[in-house]
């Protein structure tokens, strides 16, 4: 069974690799069973197991490729996007509210004039396009009839970046959009029942009253997501933290915490029934044994918390394997924990496929695995004397352990644990973020204890109790927490806390695996510390880099923005670092810096910020916060918070030049008098860079206009030549004027653009010039992230080109 079961988990994995799906999933899955029915009928063995596991996988394959091709039917046409559309529908997850927005999952009803996909993902802006109005304060369940502009699901795409189109698909919204102001929007009924309605609106009122409790205390975010599990609201500042000390795990409604409440419920139960609820006569314990009565109250109290913490994978994950052993007991067998870890994991495969496209399954499993790995049948049974079987049943017994001498065996017990832990997840932390928190077994010392026996406890008795109860128990969760985030903050700035290497290559991967395996085999397993050996090429392994006198140019697809990274065979220079997304969220802490971390590169020689709009300098200040810049040079003013914050900072100025391992870079504009007039926009002094290799030329404009284009014309005529340009300000009609074009003359125009974006850029008299000139514009909206090596040849990669998915 369990060969079967992993089987199918690897065949639904499998199915997500693919670029398109197969013609007929259903017929393809039941032919499969067919042979699986058969092969589970004949073959005997080891056979049996082979058979198991390819059968799994086939099937697998076929049941992930059925519920994907059922979720992708319902689609938005492609004529319809960016059209006004009445619909009337409720309100059905918990909305996030932000200072500017609100955003929320919205169940289609009725939709007047076009066919509209039965779920969506709507926006409502305070602020959009000059207008400002107030949002609604909008609940789950509520019925709504509002005015909205669609479109199909569209995610940035880049390596090692997070694929926002996968994740809509597997929440069922086939288009996104937003609520226009100027509708007819209404409010028609107060509340939909539905059980998710019912569920989603005990959230949202759990939410709010933990919101009122502590409303401007800094870490109520973190005690919302311990209670209903919203962690939309906690501030990235405070999710590095987490991060670097390897707590993230527990900043959640954890697997650890919901075991915890399912066992003190099932305790509580049980101890009732075993004395008959004070009912003495009625002998309850007679007619179902407290044991069975414990164990379904446990399970009951369990799926409460999991469906407060909106079903996530970790808690998906710990309560189907407390329903395996629940089921276990009810049947009066005996379940074996591998079967249960097995069973867990195929249920959540079998309920949402996509789950191992995340790393939360991976994790959330490997951790358990690593436990039972390193714990189960490692404890010697022996028999005492005056044990039954004992060689001496009449020899008398030894006395039982004190309460000191029980706290001993506790703390070495957990000791172990988080040492097996901590040891049996690096090549999977390593693999999954490129880094591993050197700091986490100190921080999880402390944190697991804090998070799991008081805040949580704190913070659950808080949400459910009525008032005046619940305030002191929710200001006292937030007060152990504001304490323990100081701690973690203290940890997480150590000089080693956390250790970033390059994502490894998977065979490299394997064998760190098999050295964790081998260093954490039972006692008397030979020469064990050898394991450790495995991690060096892991941990110790340097970024690739082009070959000298090379340069290769990354052009991120960041939306409507620009970002790009050069890097030469021993030095990276960042271009622009992307626009601000709103809240916290931008281009820098969602594209850069993962990409960054990935690639295993701590560091950059240098960074250039064109001028101040917000999509060429949205990002700059998370690039500086995660990521060491050698030097900076920008338009911006002195007093600029990203000029303040970057390092060595100075204004960028024509005639500056370096060269980095055989590759000149040139500084064409602006003119140092430039900065004195008060009348250029910030546009008219982008920092516009022409880097020079022997492979060929790359000219990076930022946004400049017509004016700066013919100012570059005059002063360097033939010197702007260039055969790779990034297009001026995106497209724009203001900019890509003929005599510039005719001067550059490049044969690739890379152009940074968000998918169907309200500036419309670019615009089709500009893309008309390039195409008369017999140039290869390649737009981000439509390639994702750009690659250009400029070695020998010219050698271009286009992200959604080499990892076609069938979503996409």
């Amino acid at each position: 069974m369990r060969s079967s079961i992993l089987g199918f988990v690897g065949g639904a994995a499998l199915l997500q690799t693919q670029a398109s799906l197969p013609s007929h999933p259903g017929s393809c899955l039941m032919a499969c069973a067919v042979v699986a029915a058969l092969l589970a009928w004949r073959a005997r063995g080891g056979w049996r197991v082979a058979a198991g596991a390819t059968c799994g996988a086939a099937l697998g394959f076929c049941w992930a490729a059925l519920l994907a091709s059922h979720a992708l039917a319902p689609a938005l046409a492609k004529a319809d996007e960016g059209r006004d559309v009445i619909v009337t529908g409720t309100v059905d997850n918990l909305p996030n509210r932000a200072s500017q927005f609100t955003r929320f999952f919205f169940t289609v009803e009725h939709a007047e004039g076009i066919d509209v996909p039965p779920r969506i993902a709507l926006s409502w802006y305070s602020g959009f396009r000059g207008e400002v109005h107030q949002v609604p304060d909008l609940r789950p369940g509520e019925r709504w009839r509002l005015k909205v502009r669609l479109q199909r699901p569209h995610g940035n795409a880049n390596p090692h970046g997070f694929d926002y189109e996968l994740w809509l698909l597997e929440q069922g919204i086939r288009a996104t959009g937003y609520v226009r102001s100027e509708g007819p929007n209404e409010r028609l009924d107060g509340f939909v029942f539905t059980p998710r309605n019912v569920v989603e609106r005990m959230r949202h009122a759990l939410r709010d009253k933990i919101g009122r409790a502590l409303a401007g205390r800094e870490y109520a975010a973190v005690i919302v997501a311990l209670v209903v599990g919203d962690q939309r609201g906690i501030d990235q500042g405070d999710w590095q933290v987490f991060n670097r000390t390897g707590i993230s795990h527990l900043v959640s409604i954890s697997g650890l915490h919901i075991t915890m409440i399912a066992g003190l419920v099932a305790w509580a139960a049980s101890a009732l029934w075993r004395r008959s609820l004070f009912l003495r006569h009625a002998q309850l314990p007679l007619l179902l044994p407290a044991q069975k009565v414990g164990a379904l109250a446990g399970i009951l109290a369990a799926l409460s918390y999991v469906l407060l913490a909106g079903f996530g994978v970790p808690a998906q994950r710990t309560l189907y394997m407390l329903c395996v052993v629940a089921l276990a007991l009810w049947l009066d067998r005996i379940a074996c924990v591998s079967h249960v870890l097995a069973l867990a994991a195929g249920l959540v495969v079998l309920l949402d496929p996509w789950a191992v496209m995340w790393p939360g399954f991976w994790l959330s499993f490997a951790a358990v695995a690593v436990i039972l790995y390193a714990s189960v049948g490692r404890t010697a049974v022996h028999k005492n004397p005056g044990d039954p079987g004992s060689p001496d049943p009449d020899a008398r017994r030894p006395a039982p352990l004190t309460r000191r001498q029980r706290l001993a065996v506790t703390l070495k017990a957990a000791v172990n644990t988080q040492y097996a832990v901590t040891l049996g997840l690096v090549p999977l932390t390593m693999l999954l973020f490129a880094q591993v928190s050197v700091i986490s077994p100190i921080a999880n010392a402390i944190a697991i204890p804090v998070v799991s026996l008081l805040v949580t406890p704190f913070a659950l008795a808080g949400g459910l109790l009525p008032q005046p109860l619940a305030t002191p128990l929710l200001v006292a969760a937030h007060e152990l927490m504001r304490w323990l985030a100081g701690l973690l903050q203290w940890f997480s700035v150590a000089p080693l806390a956390v250790w970033n290497a390059p994502v490894p290559p998977w065979w490299l991967f394997a064998l760190a695996l098999f050295g964790t395996a081998w260093l954490l085999a039972p006692r008397g397993w030979p020469t064990r510390w050898l394991g450790a050996f495995t991690w060096v090429p892991l941990l110790a392994a340097q970024p690739d880099a082009p070959a000298p006198g090379t340069v290769r140019v990354l052009a991120f697809d960041v939306g409507q923005g620009m970002a790009v990274l050069v890097e030469t065979a021993g030095h990276r220079l960042l271009y622009d670092t992307g626009p601000s997304y709103g809240g916290d969220a931008n281009a820098g802490s969602r594209v850069i810096v993962p990409y960054l971390r990935a690639r295993g590169i701590g560091r950059l020689d240098g960074m250039v910020v064109s001028h101040g709009d917000a999509d060429h300098a949205g990002g700059a200040l998370a690039v500086l916060r995660d990521i060491r810049v050698g030097w900076s040079l920008s338009s911006l003013d002195p007093g600029h918070p990203v000029a303040r914050a970057a390092p060595a900072h100075r204004r960028c100025i024509a005639g500056q030049r370096w060269e980095w391992d055989g590759v000149r870079f040139e500084m064409l504009h602006p003119t140092a008098g430039s900065y004195a007039d008060a009348s250029l926009k910030t546009n008219g002094r982008s920092c516009t860079l022409r880097i020079v290799s022997p492979g060929g030329t790359v000219l990076l404009p930022g946004d400049i206009e017509a004016r700066q284009e013919a100012e570059l014309v005059a002063r360097s005529g033939a010197g702007l030549r260039s055969d790779i340009l990034l297009v001026p300000h995106h497209g724009s009609g203001t900019s890509s004027t003929e005599p510039f074009l005719d001067a550059v003359r490049p044969e690739i125009a890379l152009l940074q653009v968000g998918y169907r974006n309200r500036y419309r850029h670019p615009k089709k008299e500009v893309m008309d010039r390039y195409g008369k000139r017999g140039v290869w514009s390649v737009r981000s909206d439509e390639s994702g992230a750009v690659t250009i090596d400029l070695g020998d040849g010219m050698a271009i990669e286009q992200y959604r080109d080499v990892r076609r998915r069938y979503w996409h």
